[in-house]
């Protein structure tokens, strides 16, 4: 599974594989529409209030950072993927995650704070129940500007590679 050269494999799939799928700013106006939709605290859709809270400013609401992780996981994915196709190489179908697990919100992640995402292959194998397919297992995390980690997890996904 480790050699690409004969199998074709995409990198991304070979444990200890690391990369940048992309990076965001977050602005104060997106934070409080999120917030307003999805989590509406006071620290997350008011700016005055959110000076006497615990953060001292408006923050984004951790569900936030994910999701935008997500946005750029997918993006990544598919340039990722065009590139292939462009160049005459096997394209891998993604399939559903079986979950994320030890997800962690280290820092606030203020307006205008800029996060950078990251992905590192921990595991990829032979999925048991599902023929054909693998089982991709990854460390994932953000960080800001100052090269602090904001958001950390671990995640799976279920691919299937051309034979």
């Amino acid at each position: 599974m480790n050699d690409t050269a004969t199998t074709g494999m995409p990198e991304f799939m070979v444990p200890g594989w690391s990369g940048r799928i992309g990076e965001h700013t977050f602005t104060a106006e997106e934070i409080i529409a999120f917030a307003r939709d999805y989590d509406p605290q006071p620290f997350h859709v008011d700016a005055e209030a959110a000076k006497s809270s615990l953060f001292g400013a408006l923050c984004a609401s951790g569900w936030h950072t994910a999701s935008v992780w997500m946005r750029k996981q997918r993006d990544y994915t598919l340039g990722y993927l065009a590139e292939r196709r462009k160049n005459g190489l096997p394209v891998a179908e993604f399939g559903p995650s079986p979950g994320f697990e030890n997800l962690k919100w280290l820092k606030p992640v203020y307006a205008g704070d800029t996060i950078t995402y990251f992905n590192r292959t921990t595991t990829c194998r032979e999925s048991r129940s599902r023929p054909g397919w693998h089982v991709l297992s990854a460390a994932s995390s953000g960080e800001n500007q100052h090269g602090e980690k904001v958001l950390t997890f671990e995640s799976a996904v279920l691919l299937k590679f051309p034979a």
